[in-house]
């Protein structure tokens, strides 16, 4: 017999079903709990409901155990690519040698965007964010493809319609970072991978040849690997509640991005890098700012260390820090704030206060860091963010679709007025 729970209300015994993830996650099923009892749940801000059954990542906080359908954030990162890792998350399995080869083709050949797209850059103001772009240029894609917007479409239809987001996102990425400097933007090439392409369009130059270090390109590949889903966060969230309405992968994406915005959900690394900045400025005394951070009475916290899931560590800040290193060690530079995350790492790593507490540099430090080593200014660490979590955003919306999830409507706990008489307005 399956386990139950059981729930006594006004006198009355209700069973309600135990459901088990494969991971032995359990959730008590509460579906028909309204309709059987009266009653609702009242859990602000969903920290304790599921939302849904998935089969795309796992994590576990208390362990630091992060996977994607089954395979390790530890060896993905080692041994695979970005773009294996978004063929695993939407389609479920590793690719073949072929498989891959197809994928690869058939997005090289969608990572043009339309010409008439150039004319918004012309439109944002010159000091609009990145991401306010990037969340328009996304959605927009619906108007050039309005063959997306039937919830109908066959299954063929479907994948094109998300080969072609994989294909633009990187060359919209890239452009939004070109236009931000006033440089002309750089075309796609089909002869390069995934990463190297969008690299190439980001660094690249109309005057010469560049050539991009394999130490960059590595870096890049696992940032984004690393970032490319995490269960059902905010945006990820949105991505799915939006596109239970039947709307189109691409405003449902466009919806995610806008969440991602939020600086308490993908502005973390820009947060570390202002903080940062913030102790320069200062004079660069990072003891004094160590000690403000444990002093209880005072309101300044270290950005990028601890996270809210992760109790004991980040798997991804192991994996990320080595490359971190690599960067920093490969391109030589000298940058005082760098120096500062420096001494501030080592701290965290060393002083008991930190090590107690498990305030440990997360993937958000570290990332911002390579961010930053590569030019990046810090208003598109968010972009690039939202890059990385595409492939994740797009399988949940996918399987979210599949499985024919209805659409998305929370319930409330009324606690306004009671009955009121309209009061005509010259009587008020």
């Amino acid at each position: 017999m399956s386990e139950t729970a059981e729930l006594k209300l006004e006198g009355n015994v209700y069973t309600l079903p135990i459901v088990e993830g494969t991971e032995n996650e359990k959730a008590i099923d509460i579906a028909k709990l309204r309709d059987q009892t009266g009653f609702i749940t009242l859990d602000s801000g969903f920290k304790n409901t599921g939302a849904t059954k998935s089969s795309i990542t796992f994590l576990d906080g208390e362990k630091g155990i992060l996977k994607y359908r089954g395979y390790s954030i530890e060896q993905l990162a080692e041994k695979s690519t970005f773009l294996e890792v978004a063929y695993l998350l939407i389609y479920g399995n590793l690719p073949t040698q072929k498989q891959i080869e197809d994928f690869q083709h058939q997005i090289s050949r969608h990572t043009l965007v339309h010409e008439d797209m150039k004319k918004f850059f012309d439109g944002f103001p010159s000091k609009s964010h990145p991401m306010g772009q990037l969340s328009s240029l996304v959605c927009s894609l619906s108007s050039f493809y309005p063959e997306s917007l039937d919830p109908n479409q066959t299954k063929e239809e479907f994948d094109l319609t998300i080969i072609k987001l994989l294909g633009k996102m990187a060359t919209i990425v890239s452009w939004i970072y070109k236009k931000s400097l006033g440089h002309p933007v750089i075309y796609p090439k089909n002869k390069y991978d995934y990463v190297t392409n969008f690299l190439h369009m980001t660094f690249g130059q109309r005057t010469e040849e560049v050539e991009i270090d394999e130490v960059v390109i590595d870096a890049m590949n696992k940032l984004l690997i690393l970032h490319a889903d995490h269960e059902q966060n905010c945006s990820t969230s949105t991505v799915r509640i939006v596109g239970s309405s039947d709307c189109n992968l691409y405003a449902s994406i466009s919806a995610g991005i806008s969440a991602l915005w939020g600086p308490l959900h993908g502005g973390a690394n820009q947060a570390v890098i202002e903080m940062l900045e913030k102790i320069k400025n200062d004079g660069g005394d990072v003891d004094k700012w160590v000690n403000k951070a444990k002093d209880k009475n005072d309101s300044f916290r270290l950005m990028g260390f601890g996270h809210r899931v992760y109790k004991n560590f980040d798997p991804r800040a192991k994996i990320i820090k080595k490359a971190c290193d690599d960067i920093l060690e490969k391109l030589g530079i000298n940058d005082p704030v760098l120096d500062i995350a420096k001494k501030l790492e080592e701290v965290a790593l060393s002083d008991p206060y930190f090590v107690e507490r498990k305030l440990y540099p997360n993937v958000d430090f570290y990332s911002g860091i390579i961010y930053r080593a590569l030019g990046f200014p810090t208003e598109m660490f968010t972009v690039l963010f939202a890059l990385g979590r595409l492939p994740g955003w797009i399988a949940q919306w996918k399987e979210m679709r599949e499985n024919k999830e209805p659409i998305g409507r929370p319930r409330q706990v009324y606690v306004g007025e009671n009955d009121r008489d309209f009061v005509p307005i010259e009587k008020r």
